[in-house]
């Protein structure tokens, strides 16, 4: 595994995004993990996940796209935090661009907010998680509407590879609905082979039975 998603599990451990125990989904499943990426709450931690956002585009895309793209609300200071990054750490200089919720009827007016999309830009969408692709099937008709843009792909956090509304995950159905790329910083795959009995400042957060309980929850709900 490389070095950036081994720190990046780290992180989330350690800024409590990733925790451990009893929970419910939005979506009423009983799990034994969560991520809550609203507990990302500094200027460093924003500045590290900027960069651990950066590593895997530059990995899965390299130069192929021209704009990054944040749905609101959680999608804006994502596509900001890894346009940072990417030109200060890998000489890249993308746009980025971001929608409001309500259309604005004054000033520069319109929905979109930051690069103004026009023909032929290849935009690349970033968010936080996704379980059911909802955000990525309103945005995707946003972007349309504003020019003849490219589908770049779409960029996540964490694949938690299980079902969405049907058989498939989430990413592997959006790769299929809009022919585009789908890809995350890590995998749930990736996290439990590393973090299994391993310490994370002195605690093990991931022991045998925590293990156990994610295998029969993925014997459940794993795409």
């Amino acid at each position: 595994m490389e070095t950036y998603k081994r720190q990046f599990i780290e992180f989330m451990v350690e800024s409590g995004v990733l925790t451990f125990g009893d929970f419910t989904t939005k979506s009423g499943r009983k799990t034994p993990f969560f991520i809550n990426t609203g507990n990302y709450r500094t200027g460093r931690q924003i500045a590290r996940l900027g960069g651990f956002y950066a590593e895997a585009i530059v990995a899965g895309w390299g130069r192929d796209f021209d704009v990054l793209f944040g749905p609101a609300y959680k999608g804006i200071p994502l596509a900001v935090a890894a346009c940072i990054a990417l030109a200060a750490s890998h000489g890249m200089n993308p746009a980025f661009c971001f929608n409001r919720k309500e259309k604005k009827d004054h000033g520069e007016g319109g929905s979109l907010v930051g690069h103004r999309l026009a023909d032929g830009d290849r935009v690349l969408i970033i968010e936080d998680v996704t379980t059911a692709g909802t955000s990525i099937r309103e945005t995707v008709p946003v972007l349309r509407a504003s020019a003849d843009i490219s589908l770049a792909g779409l960029i996540v956090s964490v694949d938690r590879q299980e079902k969405g509304a049907g058989e498939k995950s989430a990413l592997a159905d959006i790769r299929e609905s809009f022919s585009m790329p789908a890809a995350a910083i890590v995998t749930l795959d990736e996290i439990v082979s590393y973090l299994h009995n391993r310490e994370i400042s002195g605690t093990v957060v991931l022991n045998d039975d925590i293990r156990k309980r994610i295998d029969a929850y993925r014997e459940q709900y794993g795409a």
